[in-house]
């Protein structure tokens, strides 16, 4: 087993990236707990995301995933599975970089409307075609990625445990592969 990592890791980047997967993943391989802040969420809240987006409103979900990111940090995550918005308050970003080693699992929107699928749940993808949607976000939040991400991993045609083995390998320096 490779030794935990001195800072928790955190993983951001676009829905459709792998952010849940390879955090369970590498957390299977560190022996360390992962939190997954959208099923944190979900289990505070007694209800799924699509169904807090539409009766709270993103700016309600995007307090209660600053809150549940300082609970799992404070609590011991050793990696947390970030929520694709996560970026968006200058707070959490600020949160994220300075309490973790933040890996931004890159993902064309192409590959993620495709890993994405038809499944539910995803209000952001309502009333646009995927494929377009994650465009718009992508150009949007790809620079946030970039101002929090201490590493960034290309996952395009890479399963999981293929991303958590680059993460696991780097040594510390920039990640483009």
């Amino acid at each position: 087993m490779t030794p935990s990592p001195a800072r928790p890791l955190a993983l951001v980047g676009l829905m459709g990236a792998g952010k849940t997967a390879v955090a369970r993943a590498l957390g299977e391989r560190l022996g360390v707990a992962v939190a997954d802040l959208d099923a944190y969420i979900e289990a505070a809240e007694g209800r799924g995301i699509g169904e807090l987006f539409e009766r709270e409103g993103e700016a309600y979900f995007r307090r209660r995933e600053g809150e549940v990111l300082r609970k799992a940090l404070a609590a011991g995550a050793r990696v947390v599975a970030c929520g694709g918005g996560v970026v968006l308050d200058p707070g959490h970003r600020a949160l994220l970089r300075d309490q973790c080693d933040v890996v931004w699992l890159e993902v064309s929107a192409a590959e993620a409307a495709r890993r994405i699928g038809r499944e539910g749940g995803r209000p952001l993808l309502a009333g646009a075609p995927p494929r377009d949607r994650l465009e718009t976000l992508l150009a949007e939040r790809g620079p946030l990625y970039a101002e929090v991400a201490h590493r960034r991993v290309d996952t395009q045609g890479r399963t999981p445990d293929q991303v958590a083995d680059v993460i696991l390998a780097d040594d510390g320096r920039s990640v483009d592969a």
